[in-house]
């Protein structure tokens, strides 16, 4: 929020600005490193692994699902917009379930992110482990020891730090896209390599038709595409140590649609122009299975790479964000108060040493008793991160309408379209959360989210009895 805007919501300094700098932190991030974390934040595994399922299941028509899919993260991130230019903070989720639904809604959906994070992180740390045995023969722990301790090093040094390597972990994604577009923009128009006699784009409406599995088919693979999706909202959490919030920010988030546009459904229409979309398989990239097609067989070592890449990305931006909840959730009364501590530099210190020690001992967990229960949880991870891009909308809803009866200062980024375009993304994101509910092979997503919303539950009660400020909203 400006300073024009505190002086006109509340008239006084009761309120604060609730900028970086008021929270203790340090502005380190640039525009350079915004853009690729907002861009670094669409990419990940989802695309790179995930995709293979999803066209097996869809064909040609996931591209459709993918458009459509990103135009409602689209306005997603134009209502988190409007949010975060009313009041940029680090904690921003919760700080906006917290203003605008209730104390409970923030302290839900902070603590439901931080584990969305915890989880992933995991996740993918355990993947990165993986990867690196496709050049050595290491055991897997060693490697997910080191990959936490240097990206928790990382993490502690300084924000700016932690944005400089997001920025080199995003390039090479996506450079690894564009590198595969233009590889299959010149076998359909030159012809060369051994997929260039069978290239072309009638692959996507000859073999089937552009529906093959019927419209059943794509509707199923919706909870793919989003899960895809999951993580692009971080920008919103940098908002406190963005150097320029208000012009960043804005940038990084009108350039959702063409991100969208060039990695995802450009991708998909060259990939499966060069390859038919029946050749590919479950559990297969589609990328190895493209420069499989193309006769190339460094492909197998350069998505190694990328995936490898693209995980640790991900874990990064973990230790990052659940630093930053963690620290929100104790300045509000909702969390320990050791959470509040920093370091020197200005990053949370207690928040990501234990966020980085549990990623640790969910890997080990993970190596030992790679069952079910862990696979529940793990799953969750979906549901959990669509509570966030939920409150976002149901947010935004709320303050637009505070801000059209004069109630509340005006953003100066509105969402276009809204709360129209809200309404509607928030019943698509009810419609996938259906759909998962249908399908059994994502059913498993559902199954831990009673469990963890009685125990907020119950925490939330205690914390009423112990500590009742922090069942009271108090804007920083």
């Amino acid at each position: 929020m400006t300073s024009v805007q505190v002086d006109k919501h509340d008239g006084n300094e009761a309120a604060g600005s609730a900028t970086g700098a008021d929270e203790g932190y340090q502005r380190g991030l640039g525009a350079r490193q915004i853009q690729m974390i907002a861009i670094g934040g669409a990419i990940g595994t989802g695309l790179f692994l995930g995709a293979g399922k999803a066209i097996s299941k869809a064909g040609p028509s996931l591209i459709l699902a993918y458009a459509i899919a990103g135009l409602v993260i689209f306005f997603i991130m134009r209502a988190l917009g409007e949010l975060l230019m009313y009041r940029p903070v680090s904690g921003s989720f919760s700080e906006y379930a917290r203003e605008f639904v209730g104390p409970f809604a923030g302290f839900v959906t902070g603590w439901t992110y931080w584990l969305f994070w915890v989880v992933t992180g995991i996740t993918e740390v355990s993947a990165a482990a993986q990867y690196m045995t496709f050049w050595w023969d290491i055991p897997q722990w060693i490697s997910a020891l080191v990959f936490t301790t240097i990206l928790y090093a990382v993490n502690l040094i300084s924000v700016k730090l932690f944005g400089e390597l997001e920025f080199w972990f995003s390039m090479v994604k996506v450079t690894a896209i564009i590198g595969m577009i233009l590889i299959c923009a010149g076998i359909l128009t030159l012809g060369f390599s051994d997929a260039g006699d069978t290239a072309s784009v009638t692959h996507l409406w000859a073999d089937g038709g552009f529906f093959p599995k019927g419209i059943g088919g794509t509707l199923m693979t919706l909870q793919i595409v989003m899960f895809a999706f999951l993580a692009v909202e971080l920008v919103g959490v940098t908002a406190g140590e963005s150097k320029d919030p208000e012009k960043t920010l804005p940038k990084a988030i009108n350039t959702v649609p063409w991100r969208i546009a060039v990695f995802y459904v450009g991708a998909l229409i060259m990939i499966l122009s060069v390859v038919p979309w029946d050749e590919f398989q479950p559990g297969v990239s589609p990328f190895v299975a493209a420069f499989q097609k193309m006769g190339l067989g460094v492909g197998a070592a350069v998505v190694n790479f990328v995936v490898l890449t693209a995980a640790l990305s991900s874990c990064n931006s973990g230790m990052y964000s659940t630093g930053r909840m963690l620290r929100d959730l104790a300045l509000n009364g909702q969390g320990p108060k050791f959470f509040t501590k920093l370091t020197k530099s200005g990053t949370p210190l207690v928040g990501t040493t234990v966020s980085a020690g549990l990623m640790l001992v969910g890997v080990w967990i993970n190596y030992q008793w790679p069952g079910d229960a862990f696979n529940y949880v793990v799953s969750f991870a979906t549901i959990s991160g669509m509570w966030a891009w939920i409150m976002i909308l149901v947010c935004q809803i709320r303050y637009r309408a505070k801000a059209d009866r004069g109630e509340l200062p005006e953003s100066t980024f509105k969402a276009p379209g809204a709360p129209w375009t809200s309404w509607f993304a928030l019943l698509f994101i009810i419609m996938v959360i259906v759909m998962m509910g249908v399908d059994k092979d994502a059913r498993i997503s559902l199954y831990c989210a009673p469990l963890w919303a009685l125990i907020l539950g119950v925490s939330y009660l205690v914390l009423k009895q112990r500590n009742p400020e922090g069942a009271a909203f108090i804007k920083r």
